[in-house]
């Protein structure tokens, strides 16, 4: 049986800042579109929806990599009340960052406007043209969305926590993958 790993591999620690960047990203292009209705607010929402399939693809992936490799574990003397923060914030972020882009392109769908993907790519509907359907999920992806930036925010605060107050190397796992202890 292998060792407990003490930092994650590359490719997790890759798209997990890559992912941090577009998320964050992604959440305010979002802002910027309800906040808006000038020329800007179209330009918005071509940035918005390729970066909305991006995420979901990319989630995809690293999930792969999250049940294929192994994580380092969290520190044995955190408080069972922080491990299990930890993981159900950890479940929570995965859920929200497939669901959101799964709900705009079904909004998308329902509102009957073409899912596009740049000038010349066009994703199926997944939904049919309905306006009642398309309010639901209007909404639900608004509040889902700032689950996210709440979920988010916790996830930094705690980080920031293990590396500044604890100083226990978890941030640094993901940081640099500087071996801890």
């Amino acid at each position: 049986m292998s060792a407990q790993p003490k930092h994650f591999v590359p490719l997790a620690r890759l798209l997990h800042w890559l992912m941090a960047l577009m998320v964050i990203a992604m959440l305010f292009i979002g802002a910027g579109m309800v906040a808006s209705v000038s020329e800007r607010h179209e330009w918005l929402i071509h940035l918005h929806k390729p970066l909305g399939i991006a995420i979901l693809l990319l989630v995809i992936v690293r999930l792969a990599v999250r049940f294929s490799t192994q994580q380092p574990p969290l520190p044995a003397d955190l408080p069972g009340w922080q491990v299990l923060a930890a993981k159900a914030s950890h479940v929570l972020l995965y859920a929200l960052m497939l669901i959101l882009p799964l709900l705009g392109w079904a909004m998308i769908s329902a509102a009957g406007d073409p899912v596009m993907l740049g000038t010349s790519l066009q994703l199926p509907s997944i939904v049919p043209a309905n306006a009642q359907v398309f309010s639901v999920l209007r909404k639900a992806h608004g509040y889902l969305a700032y689950l996210l930036f709440l979920t988010v925010l916790l996830h930094l605060a705690a980080a920031l926590f293990h590396g500044w107050v604890r100083r226990d190397d978890v941030l640094d796992s993901m940081l640099r993958g500087k071996d801890r202890g």
